[in-house]
């Protein structure tokens, strides 16, 4: 993953309210939620939410799919695997380079 792709997920996830809708969509697992499920869960307005899930969708953090007259909203699993990734690949490589030097 490059920088600037990191930078657009973590961005997308950069507000309180796109952060419940995240939160929302990975408690309900692959399956995700139809977007009237999603408003009733997290009492975000519609016209709001569907803001906030064109945002997300547009950050590949969050999938949709229209299944007849629903749009099924899920979390991407993988996209945020990859981002926890990206933040996390060098953990305490700090400590481990001043351990090497102090060594």
């Amino acid at each position: 993953m490059q920088w600037e792709e990191a930078a657009g997920g973590f961005a997308a996830m950069g507000s309180e309210a796109r952060l419940k809708v995240l939160r929302c969509l990975v408690r309900a697992g692959r399956d995700g939620l139809r977007v009237q499920d999603i408003q009733t869960r997290t009492g975000i307005a519609p016209s709001t939410l569907a803001h906030h899930l064109k945002f997300l969708s547009g950050a590949d953090v969050v999938v949709q799919e229209k299944v007849g007259r629903a749009t099924i909203s899920r979390a991407d699993f993988d996209r945020l695997r990859a981002l926890a990734d990206f933040i996390l690949c060098e953990c305490c490589s700090d400590q481990m380079q001043e351990a090497a030097n102090d060594g």
